[in-house]
């Protein structure tokens, strides 16, 4: 894949050419195809991403020594000379590979669709290119093209297929750039647009022309990846009118759906289509020392969540030498295929949840119809009261009932919204599908906030009403379900609110929790037709959060208010907003 976490950092300077990943997206070229080649990566919602290559051999060990990092990135990570890693290809030979079991295990997983290295940074190419003797017909004594059969299955079994293409990072053929530097005289021995214009187009155009329909072609990490070279490129997507891209060329391309890799954005990608790429374990290509798994429940919460916030799943197994899953890969796949088997219909086709918190432990997915709609409450957990609340509905309910197996449940309308009775043990233990169906448009109260027992509001970043200017995506909440905030707001015209409930007038402090590079940066918090100035100083880093107290509010009556915090258009400097606090 890309990165190992450790190296996050400079992953958002790489993607994006600055410290802000997603702002490019205002200068960006737009895609120049019809939006409704999107509608089957919609309805998918989950495929399978396959990592393989020529790094399945050493596995991560190298000189008897185990290479910390990602097991496809062994060769830059130890630092491999170029005609010592070419020796592992000798050794390459799955005789094992089965590509129909492979279409079959994510086809019953409930996958529907496929993306595979065709070549990853190494270089090695898993067909027969013309461009570059690096690749498996060539360099192995396999000799066979790996990916067409991989392409007939797919098509027998009615599987989507698309292709990983590292188009920038190429370590054995030379010119390719290296994203951490070169470390053999021969990488250097051309210069990168001469490697782009003999191996890079050419490959990109076979793989392009000689396998039919090709749904996906996911670039990674463009480095050095200029406007002219990325054009080069984009230039050959003429070729397959209906693919679907990525976010990763470079030059300004932003492609057709943003890519967050290892991890779920808190509150999803609003106004873009996006795609979590993740592994089962700590790695992308296969690494036997790697016994990190991550348990079939998270794996299955993961889909859930990705679904309840518009997004689709694209989950690695990293084959080994011989073309086999290992065997924890094969036993989550099954786990994740039975609970599909039962909960598709929650899935396939949903779009976002439209809660923007559910106060008990689970997600919602929907489905929007001319009639009415069907929301699907997936439920990690029984609460103690035996029931849960969708706060803010004001539809009657036509029918509820357990996806499972169908028998009807109790559901209320009160003035905080819907009640839903549960039964004293949930049908599945991961997660528990309730399928309710109302008439008409969704009509959901606004999410208002109310205070602690000790009068105090706490505003996260989960709960913020972000608004960019039209056609920026400048402010965003990002991070892991315990650690979110309000990042890449570098443009001053965002701004970020709240909708609170004040039940007892007073005064309030406001602090605020936030992180910063920049030597200070201004803004300002209004409520109640109240303004009041703040600085946010140099707090060591992005990552380092410090609270600062701005002034304080007076609200003399009870009611419902709108908090805002708005950057000074002449003194902005980005910064990461974990939290605002009211404290009377």
């Amino acid at each position: 894949m890309t990165f190992s976490l450790t190296r996050k950092s400079l992953i958002a300077l790489i993607v994006s050419g600055s410290f802000n990943f997603c702002s490019f997206a205002q200068n960006a070229v737009k895609p120049t195809v019809s939006a409704n080649k999107m509608d089957w990566w919609r309805e998918a919602r989950f495929g399978m991403f396959i990592h393989w290559g020529v790094y399945a051999v050493p596995a991560g060990v190298y000189d008897g020594k185990n290479i910390d990092g990602l097991g496809e990135w062994i060769m830059q990570d130890a630092k491999i000379p170029v005609n010592v890693y070419a020796q592992y290809a000798k050794q390459f030979n799955p005789t094992k590979y089965n590509a129909e079991q492979w279409v079959l295990m994510a086809k019953n997983a409930g996958m529907k669709y496929i993306v595979i290295t065709s070549k990853h940074h190494d270089g090695f190419a898993l067909f027969d290119s013309k461009a570059s003797n690096w690749n498996v017909v060539k360099a192995t004594p396999y000799g066979k093209d790996i990916l067409k059969p991989l392409v007939d299955a797919c098509r027998k079994y009615n599987m989507k297929l698309g292709f990983y293409y590292s188009q920038a990072n190429d370590w054995s053929n030379a010119g390719g750039a290296a994203a951490f530097g070169h470390w053999d005289k021969f990488q250097e021995s051309r210069t990168m647009d001469q490697y782009l214009d003999s191996v890079a187009i050419p490959q990109v155009k076979e793989i392009l022309t000689q396998y039919g329909d090709v749904v996906e072609l996911w670039w990674d990490v463009p480095t050095d990846m200029s406007k002219a070279r990325a054009e080069k490129l984009n230039a050959l997507l003429s070729l397959q009118p209906g693919i679907i891209t990525n976010d990763r060329l470079g030059g300004g391309f932003q492609g057709d759906i943003t890519t967050p890799e290892q991890y779920i954005p808190a509150t999803g990608i609003a106004g873009r289509d996006w795609e979590t790429c993740m592994t089962m374990n700590g790695t992308w290509g296969f690494k036997k020392n790697d016994g990190n798994w991550k348990s079939s429940e998270e794996l299955i919460r993961n889909l859930i969540d990705i679904a309840s916030k518009g997004g689709n799943y694209l989950l690695n197994v990293g084959p080994d030498e011989m073309g086999e899953f290992p065997e924890p890969i094969v036993a989550r796949l099954k786990n994740i295929g039975a609970w599909m088997d039962i909960n598709h219909e929650a899935i396939y086709g949903t779009t976002a949840s439209p809660f923007k918190v559910l106060p008990w432990a689970g997600r919602c997915t929907k489905k929007v119809t001319t009639s009415g709609a069907t929301l699907y409450l997936h439920v990690f957990s029984n609460p103690g009261a035996h029931a849960i609340l969708l706060p803010g509905l004001k539809n009657k309910i036509s029918s509820i009932k357990w996806l499972a197996n169908g028998n009807a449940l109790e559901a209320k309308n009160i003035s905080e919204g819907v009640v839903i009775s549960l039964p004293n043990e949930l049908p599945n233990a991961v997660a528990s599908v309730i399928k309710v169906e109302v008439k008409g448009a969704l009509q959901i109260d606004p999410y208002v906030i109310n205070s602690a027992p000790d009068g105090s509001f706490t505003l996260k970043a989960e709960t913020a009403d972000i608004h960019n200017k039209q056609g920026e995506t400048s402010a965003l909440v990002e991070g892991d379900w315990s650690n979110r905030n309000i990042g890449y707001w570098t443009s001053s015209a965002a701004s970020v609110s709240w909708t609170i409930h004040v039940a007892k007038p007073g005064t309030y402090a406001c602090m605020l929790t936030a992180a910063t590079p920049a030597q200070q940066s201004k803004f300002s918090i209004g409520i109640a037709d109240q303004k009041i100035d703040g600085t946010i100083t140099n707090t060591g880093g992005y990552n380092n959060y410090k609270e600062f107290t701005t002034g304080k509010i007076v609200i003399s009556k009870a009611g419902t208010y709108t908090v805002t915090a708005q950057p000074d258009p002449k003194e902005w400097q980005a910064i990461n907003l974990r939290q605002l606090k009211l404290v009377p």
